[in-house]
C-alpha cells in the first residue's frame, strides 16, 4: 500500500503500474505450451492482414489471422547449451542459465514476475494449469522437472502445477479469503503501527488522516456492492457458467485439455486472475492420442519424424489455442472483447522435434488492450538481437510491469 509523502521518511522511489481508467477492462496474459516442437515443413506464416497465409500446423487459426501476430527467429541462447528437452524447457520463460547434474536451478519466469507485481489485485495471483504429470527423473544429466514446468516462482521452485480440473475449478470459486478479499487496511495494519512509532507527530497525524480516508472509501465501495451498483469495470461473469468438473484426471486427453481451456477462460471472465499458464503437455511427452487414431506411439517419439500423424497431433494442440481465443472473443467488454484485452502466447521449447532451438515457434493472439497491432508476421532471424526475452520485456510492459532487463535482454521488441 502506497503512503503519502512524509517529512520524516526518506523516499527513494518505488515501482508502480500504469494507471487504468475505472471503466476499462484489465489486460490479461496467458501462455500455452506444447512440448517437442512442430512439423518441420508446416510451421510458418507469411503476409499480413487478409492476405496472410498459414502452414498446415496453424490451419485451426485461419479465422483468427486478423487477431494474430506470428513471430519467427527469436531464440534462447542458454537453451542451446544442453541441447536436450529439459535444458531447452526449464528456462523457456526466463532465459536464465540452468543447473545440470540433477540439480534444480533456473530463473523466475516472466509470468511470475508479472504475478508478483499485479497478483494482489485479484483473488488468485496466477493460474498454473497442466495436462500431464511432472516427471522427477534425470535425463542426460538434467532434471526432467525442467521439461515438466514452464512457470517458475523462483530459481529453485517451479510454480505448483494444477492437473485436476475439479481442483482448479474450486480454486476459482471456493469462498476462502485471500489477500485481495481483505480490507487493504486490515492487511497492512501491523506495518502501519510499526511505521507510526518511527515518524514525527505531524507525520503521525497525516498518516492517521490518510488511513481514515482509505477506510472511508472502502466502506463506500462495500455499500455500493451491497446495493448492487456497478462502480467502474466489473467481471463479465459473477458466477460460473459451467458445471464443476468431475473428480480426478480425465482419461481422455481431449476432454482434459478442453476442461483446462474452459477454466482458463472462466478465470479471465470472472477476473479471478489476469495471469495464466497452460502446459498442454511435457517436453519429452508420453501422451498418446487415441481419439485422433494415433495410439501406437508417444508424442515424444512421434515428434522425431514429420508424418501425417504428427501434423494431425500438432493441429490438435493448436485447436486448443483457437478454442480459448474464440471463447474470449465471444465475451464482450464494452466496445471490445476479452480477446482484444488479452495476450495469448502459444509456444514450444524447440521449432521441430529434432531439438532445433536455434529459433523458437511463437504465435500471439489478442491485442493486449489495444497495445498490439495484430494481423502481421515478424521475422527476427536476421536480427543481431533476437533474444526471446525481448518479447517478454514487451509483454510485461503491456501489463504495466516495467523492467530495464530480463534474462539476457535489456530492451523490448519495439515492433510488438
Amino acid at each position: 500500500m502506497a503512503l503519502p509523502w512524509l517529512e520524516s521518511a526518506r523516499v527513494w522511489g518505488y515501482d508502480t503500474v500504469e494507471p487504468r481508467n475505472a471503466n476499462q477492462a484489465p489486460t490479461r496474459l496467458a501462455v500455452l505450451f506444447c512440448g517437442n516442437g512442430f512439423h518441420a515443413g508446416e510451421w510458418w506464416a507469411s503476409g499480413d492482414g487478409a492476405n496472410m497465409e498459414l502452414g498446415k500446423v496453424l490451419e485451426p487459426l485461419r479465422d483468427l489471422t486478423d487477431r494474430m501476430l506470428f513471430i519467427s527467429g527469436l531464440y534462447n541462447e542458454e537453451a542451446l547449451k544442453g541441447n536436450i528437452h529439459s535444458s531447452q524447457t526449464g528456462n523457456l520463460l526466463s532465459g536464465a542459465p540452468i543447473a545440470s547434474g540433477g540439480d534444480i536451478r533456473s530463473g523466475a519466469s516472466f509470468d511470475q514476475v508479472v504475478a508478483q507485481s499485479l497478483g494482489n489485485t485479484t483473488k488468485i495471483p496466477s493460474l498454473v494449469l497442466g495436462c500431464e504429470k511432472s516427471n522427477p527423473a534425470v535425463h542426460k544429466n538434467y532434471s526432467m522437472l525442467y521439461s515438466s514446468h514452464i512457470s517458475w516462482a523462483s530459481p529453485t521452485a517451479p510454480t505448483p502445477l494444477e492437473l485436476y480440473p475439479a481442483l482448479a475449478f474450486d480454486r476459482l470459486f471456493k469462498d476462502s479469503a485471500s489477500q485481495a478479499d481483505k480490507s487493504v487496511l486490515d492487511t497492512v495494519l501491523a506495518s502501519a503501527h510499526d511505521l507510526r512509532r518511527n515518524i514525527s507527530v505531524n507525520d503521525q497525524r497525516k498518516l492517521d488522516e490518510y488511513l481514515d480516508s482509505v477506510r472511508h472509501v472502502e466502506r463506500r465501495i462495500d455499500d455500493a456492492g451491497t446495493r448492487g451498483e456497478l462502480q467502474g469495470w466489473k467481471p463479465t461473469l459473477r458466477e460460473s457458467n459451467m458445471p464443476r468438473p468431475s473428480e480426478g484426471i480425465p482419461q481422455d486427453i481431449s476432454e482434459h485439455m478442453r476442461l483446462m481451456c474452459d477454466i482458463l477462460v472462466l478465470a479471465f471472465q470472472t477476473d479471478t486472475t489476469r495471469i495464466a499458464t497452460l502446459k498442454l503437455n511435457n517436453d519429452h511427452s508420453a501422451l498418446r492420442f487415441p481419439h485422433l487414431g494415433v495410439d501406437y506411439i508417444t508424442h515424444h517419439l512421434l515428434s522425431h519424424s514429420d508424418t501425417p500423424d504428427w501434423l494431425k497431433v500438432n493441429q490438435f494442440f493448436v485447436e486448443q489455442l483457437a478454442y480459448i481465443a474464440k471463447r474470449l472473443d465471444a465475451t464482450q467488454e464494452g466496445e471490445h472483447t476479452a480477446l482484444d484485452n488479452s495476450m495469448l502466447m502459444f509456444c514450444s521449447s524447440m521449432l521441430t522435434g529434432q531439438h532445433d532451438a536455434t529459433q523458437l515457434p511463437v504465435v500471439l493472439l489478442g491485442q493486449g488492450g489495444g497495445k498490439i497491432q495484430t494481423g502481421r508476421t515478424l521475422d527476427y532471424s536476421q536480427s543481431p538481437n533476437r533474444q526471446m526475452c525481448r518479447l517478454y520485456l514487451s509483454m510485461m510492459d503491456k501489463m504495466g510491469v516495467h523492467r530495464d532487463r530480463f534474462g539476457d535482454a535489456d530492451e523490448p521488441l519495439s515492433e510488438v
